[in-house]
C-alpha cells in the first residue's frame, strides 16, 4: 500500500515506482494512477483529497514536475467535478478576468524590465537610439512567459536580471559562443562565459562614454539582424 501521507518523490527504477528523499523505492498500488503535469487546478485538488506522491526530477538547475500518483477513483471523481465546474458561465467569466489580469501584469513587467535594461546600459546620448534598439531586443527575447530566461526569475532583483539578460543576449548574438567547442571539463563553460561577459561589458563601456564605434562592431551588426519589435515605452 502507498504511504498514507503526501510525499515529494523522484522517479524510480521502473514506471510504477518512485524513490523517496532517503533513497527508499516505493511501488504504486494497483489502483493508483500517475496524473501528468499541466493542470494545476486538478493537481491541487488531488493533493488535498488524500494520499499522493508528487514526482519531481532535477534536470540541471531546474526541478521538473513528472506528475502526481494518487488513487484512480479519487482522481476520476475530481476530474468529473472539475469538468462540471469548468462548464459553467461563472467559471468562464472568472478565467477571462484572470487572463486580462495576467496580460496587464505581463505588459507592466515588460515595460519595467525594458526601462531597467536602459538604466543598466546608460549609453552616451549620441547612442540613445542604439540603446533603445538593444533594450527592445533584450526585453523581447527575455520577458515572454515560459521563456525560462533569467528575466523570469524572482530570486534576484530586477536590476540584476536586466544586467544578466543583456550579457546573455550579447553572448549569443555578438560572440561565437554558440559555435564554440568547449571541453567537457568542470568549470570550463563557466570560465568561457566569464571571459565573454568581460568582453561584452568592455564593448558596452565604449558606448557609455560616447567613444567612436564602427557600424561593423559586433553589437551594431547583431542589431541589424534582429527584427524591429515594438515594446511599450
Amino acid at each position: 500500500m502507498p504511504n498514507s501521507q503526501n510525499q515529494i518523490v523522484s522517479p524510480g527504477p521502473d514506471p510504477r515506482s518512485v524513490r523517496t528523499a532517503s533513497g527508499q523505492v516505493l511501488r504504486a498500488a494497483a489502483d493508483w494512477i500517475l496524473v501528468p503535469p499541466g493542470d494545476a487546478g486538478l493537481t491541487r485538488r488531488i493533493k488535498a483529497a488524500g494520499p499522493s506522491w508528487t514526482v519531481q526530477e532535477k534536470v540541471g538547475r531546474r526541478t521538473l514536475s513528472r506528475g502526481v500518483w494518487a488513487n484512480k477513483m479519487i482522481v476520476d471523481s475530481i476530474r468529473r467535478d472539475l469538468a462540471a465546474e469548468r462548464a459553467t458561465p461563472e467559471y468562464a467569466a472568472k478565467q477571462q478576468a484572470a487572463a486580462r489580469r495576467r496580460d496587464r501584469e505581463q505588459a507592466e513587467y515588460v515595460t519595467d524590465f525594458r526601462a531597467t535594461v536602459l538604466q543598466y546600459l546608460h549609453f552616451h546620448p549620441r547612442y540613445r537610439d542604439l540603446a533603445t534598439r538593444l533594450a527592445n531586443a533584450v526585453a523581447a527575447h527575455a520577458t515572454p512567459v515560459g521563456s525560462g530566461t533569467v528575466a523570469r526569475t524572482e530570486r534576484i532583483p530586477i536590476e540584476e536580471r536586466a544586467e544578466a539578460a543583456v550579457i546573455a543576449w550579447m553572448r549569443h548574438q555578438t560572440t561565437a559562443y554558440d559555435q564554440m567547442h568547449i571541453p567537457r571539463e568542470r568549470g570550463k563553460r563557466r570560465e568561457v562565459r566569464r571571459m565573454l561577459a568581460a568582453r561584452s561589458k568592455s564593448l558596452l563601456d565604449a558606448y557609455r562614454v560616447g567613444r567612436d564605434c564602427s557600424p561593423t562592431c559586433p553589437l551594431q551588426k547583431a542589431l541589424t539582424r534582429v527584427p524591429a519589435r515594438r515594446v511599450p515605452a
